[in-house]
């Protein structure tokens, strides 16, 4: 009797209590062909989620691929459908071909470490997984219907497994059957069979190198990090926090598509060195032999790290809250010059790390009252932006930013509170050239004015240009958003109809506003344009939606929205002593391309914002459309801002 008692425990515990497979799956992030960034449980309105395993040249994912588009026209409007490669021979190209070739219309999410493949158990492409997000366990894993075997194919399935514990899971009832063997391709997962190998990973010579290589920058005693890894015990301590923010791509918070145009000083994990971390803690963190180097991880010093600046200021004091959100703040500093400088460097040295999430440093040659006015006064002589890991710009070889005497130097600073009052003074440091550099750098912003975010709208795509009336050379991009924002891009669009993607980042965030330095400087010809595109998120799944009923709008603060691609560049064929800028072309080029959706170079009725669209409907402006064709091209908009120039002077 005892044994029958047990084995109808057993039974329950399988079959009944919640039909579970697997335990509850920990929440991961991945990447899909396309370089965008899928989270687990961001789908935690859904009532389930469905992964289905694939890999290139399997005839059963394929042939399958009709059945599971029926499942999701029945069951979509609750469950969300995914598929999930974690083939080693398989790559990011070799996937998208793969879509394009067999017309996929799931997103593939690209395994690319086998960390999550590894937990998950995957064995063979065809199987799906049903997962409830009720508590986030695997309730069913098996085939998706018993129409496809190996070599063997009905027309029509005679079992539908997947739709019936679909069913089961919408109505909170457990599932008949929950594991189920799978036809499919067998997928190889090395690391399965060397787990003694990864207890024997060193500490001291893999693990801690890593870390101060990656990570230590900002988790030092006195940065911005909440914790310092000074230690093995503070390591072995955070491990699972260290595991968890690996697996959902958090950390370190360096999102970009290494695909793409290579970045100066990038600060990701490789994927070599993702896995040695994981496995690592997963095999229980061991301190193996040896010191550690950790212990001499020193405190951030106030030093300047370029050496002694020519000049240093000082903004004000500023008490930041324990908690709460903190408004941007625009100190303006006095100049001290009494000359004109060309600036090669600048660093920034905040007084309270912990609280200093963001500074951008300009300057301005008359001083600019308090109030709007001075929202935008840091970009008239752009500098430089400082985040933690940036604290300083070197500029390109032979360039600089030209500061005149006198004026403000001009700051915008985002605190965040970290749990207890402090004051904030930070110091800008500058470093001068000898003599005047060859080039000017410039600073220019691919900005859309007229963002219109739907409520609720999950990924909403806006875009702007920028377009180069003359050939130039672009040295660095600075994507910007708010709190929606998720995804950015940056392109250059040829005049010959080309696209040459520069800089993409699945996951952007908020909280981490990063430069991107082009390791090899950009050439664009005259009549490129570099696009910026962003994709927002304003429905509820977004956590950091302030409000996902609103219809936003372009905004300066956080609530509402930008689209802001800031670039660093210089004209080919300008020097310094030689300048060959247009400041009027400039300000057009930046105006036509925040309104000008349609990418078409001439604003229409509907694309001009309502001052312009007055003035031309009234007939003050109408008399400059030359040809009379009701679209406001760039010249007759320039011959317009001339006559009222020359109006003004008189």
């Amino acid at each position: 009797m005892r044994f029958v008692a047990f084995f109808t425990a057993l039974f329950m515990l399988f079959n009944v209590s919640g039909s579970t497979v697997v335990d509850r799956v920990e929440n991961f992030r991945l990447l899909d062909q396309e370089h965008s960034a899928h989270e687990l449980y961001y789908h935690k309105n859904a009532k389930a989620v469905v992964l289905m395993v694939t890999m290139n040249g399997c005839p059963i994912v394929r042939n399958l691929l009709p059945d599971l588009r029926e499942i999701r026209a029945q069951f979509g409007d609750n469950v969300e459908f995914k598929l999930i490669n974690s083939s080693l021979q398989d790559t990011y190209k070799s996937i998208r071909q793969e879509v394009d070739e067999f017309a996929f219309d799931f997103p593939v999410l690209v395994d690319d470490t086998q960390l999550i493949g590894e937990v998950l158990e995957l064995d063979r492409s065809g199987e799906v997984l049903v997962i409830d997000t009720s508590n986030w366990n695997v309730v069913y894993r098996g085939p998706v219907n018993d129409r496809v075997g190996y070599e063997t194919q009905r027309n029509d399935a005679k079992e539908h497994y997947l739709a019936d514990a679909l069913t089961a899971v919408i109505a909170g009832q457990p599932i008949a059957v929950p594991k189920r063997q799978t036809f499919g391709c067998l997928i190889n997962f090395p690391e399965r069979q060397q787990k003694a190998a990864h207890a024997q990973i060193s500490y001291k010579n893999t693990i801690a190198p890593i870390l101060k290589e990656r990570c230590v920058s900002c988790h030092l005693p006195n940065g911005i990090g909440p914790w310092a890894m000074t230690s093995y015990e503070m390591i072995k301590g955070f491990s699972p926090m260290i595991r968890e923010v690996l697996r959902t791509r958090r950390m370190p918070p360096w999102e970009v598509d290494t695909s793409l145009a290579e970045i100066h000083n990038a600060r990701g994990l490789t994927l070599e060195e993702r896995k040695k971390l994981v496995h690592w803690i997963e095999a229980g963190s061991p301190r193996g032999e040896g010191e550690d180097p950790l212990l001499a991880v020193k405190p951030l010093e106030k030093s300047w790290s370029l050496g002694e600046p020519d000049l240093v200021v000082e903004g004000p004091a500023f008490t930041v809250p324990a908690t709460g959100i903190i408004e941007y703040q625009y100190p303006a500093i006095a100049n001290p010059l009494d000359r004109d400088v060309w600036v090669r460097a600048v660093s920034i040295q905040p007084g309270e790390t912990k609280a200093v999430h963001h500074v951008l440093i300009g300057t301005s040659e008359q001083d600019i009252p308090r109030g709007e006015r001075r929202l935008d006064a840091v970009f008239k002589n752009y500098l430089m932006g400082y985040a933690p890991g940036a604290e300083s710009y070197v500029y390109p070889k032979d360039t600089g930013v030209l500061v005149k005497a006198g004026g403000q130097i001009h700051l915008q600073i985002h605190y965040t509170a970290f749990g207890r009052e402090a004051t904030d003074v930070s110091k800008v440091a500058l470093y001068f050239h000898n003599e005047p550099p060859t080039y000017n750098l410039r600073q220019q912003v691919v900005i859309g004015l007229d963002l219109q975010i739907p409520p609720g709208e999950a990924r909403h795509e806006e875009r702007a240009y920028f377009e180069f009336e003359q050939p130039a050379i672009i040295y660095s991009l600075f994507p910007h958003a708010h709190y929606r924002g998720v995804e950015t891009r940056f392109d250059v669009h040829l005049p010959d109809g080309k696209i040459e993607p520069l800089l993409h980042v699945p996951r952007y965030d908020f909280n981490w506003q990063h430069s991107y330095a082009l390791a090899e400087p950009v050439k664009v010809p005259a009549g490129a344009r570099l696009v910026h595109r962003t994709v927002y998120d304003n429905s509820t799944e977004n956590p950091a939606n302030p409000d996902a009923t609103r219809n936003v709008s372009w905004g300066l603060q956080s609530e509402n929205e930008m689209l802001y691609g800031g670039f660093f560049f210089r004209w080919e064929n300008g020097t310094s002593e030689k300048p060959v800028h247009d400041e009027l072309n400039f300000q057009i080029a930046q105006f036509y391309g925040a309104f000008d959706d349609d990418f078409s170079g001439g604003l229409e009725l509907n694309e001009m914002p309502g001052w312009i669209r007055n003035a031309f409907e009234t007939g003050q402006l109408r008399q400059f459309d030359a040809n009379k064709d009701n679209v406001l091209s760039q010249s007759e908009y320039r011959a317009f801002a001339e006559y009222r120039a020359q109006e003004a002077r008189r």
